[in-house]
Formats: C-alpha cells, sequence, structure tokens
C-alpha cells in the first residue's frame, strides 16, 4: 500500500496495482480502494494484451473509465459508480454500468455505445460528436449541452428518467431524447431553459412541456408519423438494453423541438 497525490492533499491509501484475473478473452480488475490511474492502466493493458472484455467490480467514483479507448469490439463493464467523464473522447468501445454514473458521460465521445443501468449527473454529451448513450433513470442539468453532428456521424442520447434545467443546451446536431418513465422524483418531466441557444439536431421529450420552459430558439411542435420512423429504431434499442418495452414507450405523444434559426444569437453581434 502506498500513499498517493493527485494535485492537492493525499486522497488515501491505496493499491498500486489492481487484481486482475484473465480468463480467456476477457478480465476482471478489482477496483475497490484502488486509484483511478492504476485502474485506467490496468484496462489498457488488459487490452492491449488482447482482452475483449474488461469487467470492473467494486468501481467507487474512479473516473475517465474508457477515456479515449478505440475499437469497435471491446467492452467494458462497470458494477459500481462510475466517476467523472466516463467514455470522454472514446471510439468505438461498449461501456454498460450497472450502478449509476456522475458527471460528463460521453464528453467529446466519437463512437460506440454507453449504458448506464441507473442514473446520471450533469453535462453529460457535452460536444458529444458520434455514437449512443443510453440511461435508464434521471440526469442533470446541462444534457446534451454541444452536442453535434457531421456528416454519417449522429450521436443520440436517451434518458429514461427526467432532468433538470438546461437540457440541449447550444445543442448544434444530434438526437436528444427525454422519456419521464423511470424517475425517483416528482414534478415536471424537465427543468427551465430546454434548447436554449439550440441551432442543429432534435430533442423529443415524452409528454407536454410549458412554453415557459423552452428556449426561445426552439420551435415546439408535436411528433408526426415521420419523426416516429426516426424514433422507434432509437427506442427499441433503448428498451432492449433495459428490458423495457417500446409499444408503451412510444404510446404517449412526444414534444418535438427544433431550432428556428442556425444563428440564434447573430444579432446580438456588430459587424464593421
Amino acid at each position: 500500500m502506498t500513499q498517493v497525490k493527485d494535485s492537492g492533499p493525499i486522497v488515501g491509501y491505496v493499491q498500486v496495482d489492481p487484481e486482475v484475473i484473465i480468463e480467456g478473452d476477457v478480465a476482471t480488475i478489482e477496483c475497490k480502494s484502488v486509484y483511478y490511474k492504476h485502474v485506467n492502466q490496468a484496462i489498457r493493458t488488459a487490452f492491449a494484451g488482447g482482452v475483449k472484455t474488461v469487467k470492473l467490480m467494486n468501481v467507487n467514483g474512479q473516473r475517465y473509465i474508457g477515456t479515449g479507448i478505440s475499437g469497435k469490439d471491446l467492452r467494458i463493464e462497470v458494477n459500481g459508480t462510475a466517476g467523472q467523464d466516463m467514455a470522454m473522447f472514446m471510439d468505438g468501445p461498449t461501456v454498460e454500468v450497472f450502478g449509476n454514473a456522475q458527471d460528463g458521460v460521453g464528453n467529446t465521445m466519437n463512437a460506440g455505445k454507453v449504458v448506464i443501468h441507473g442514473d446520471a449527473g450533469d453535462v453529460l454529451g457535452y460536444g458529444m460528436r458520434g455514437g449512443k448513450v443510453f440511461i435508464k433513470g434521471d440526469v442533470g442539468y446541462r444534457v446534451g449541452i454541444h452536442m453535434k453532428a457531421y456528416e454519417s456521424l449522429v450521436p443520440i442520447m436517451v434518458c429514461g428518467g427526467k432532468s433538470r434545467d438546461f437540457f440541449g443546451e447550444y445543442m448544434a446536431g444530434g438526437l436528444l431524447v427525454l422519456l419521464g418513465m423511470n424517475s425517483q422524483f416528482d414534478g415536471p418531466l424537465v427543468g427551465g431553459y430546454v434548447g436554449t441557444g439550440m441551432h442543429g439536431g432534435a430533442i423529443y421529450l415524452r409528454g407536454e412541456v410549458e412554453p415557459w420552459q423552452i428556449g426561445k430558439e426552439c420551435g415546439i411542435f408535436t411528433a408526426d408519423e415521420d419523426d416516429l420512423k426516426v424514433l422507434r429504431p432509437v427506442i427499441e434499442e433503448y428498451c432492449a438494453a433495459f428490458d423495457m418495452d417500446a409499444e408503451e414507450v412510444l404510446s404517449q405523444p412526444f414534444t418535438k423541438l427544433v431550432p428556428i434559426s442556425h444563428r440564434p444569437y447573430g444579432k446580438l453581434y456588430t459587424y464593421v
């Protein structure tokens, strides 16, 4: 055991080298009391050695899990609570969390899939450029901020519970869905300032929202048959991940939000 410093005070006694058990192409890593840097190094070492699936046990807030890892055939299973910036810059793997996740999931993610069987925090999908993030429960503030799309890369995020303020803030592309079905909270489906500064992409909210909740940059519509053709395969994939009934999810009308301008703040600037 040793003491580890991370640009600040000692964070506790931690095991430098986590226990790793490899069986075939599966590596199981014990994360209890292990510093996040050593957890992530063990993940990379396992994949470099030919492992295809990494199972993380007793995760308790270790951050950056899956960050920058590439490979469509790679899988990370997280048992516990994932820390900040999970799947940041990730390009291809699948990450499945049997528990909750903290802030910043999918930060600037390129490709891959994240499935969270609990709740997640704030600033999810910040600058997300591709891939999918499925969350079963509630989410926090500024979810989907600055999501974007490029050519065939269209990021998708589906949140099964409720959201706080600034859902889809400054969204520039992609698909952002809020269901309000798996929530631990009373109150409205979503907070205020939904889609503030939005200039691309689409937001779908299961149910109705009040006009005061929506940013002035958004047009508010009821999803039609063409919208449901886009939504259905996404909802079906989401429901398959959580053993839910897609028909039940799609049985209620959805509110669709889209930007009314690609330059919502253009008039605020002076050009010489």
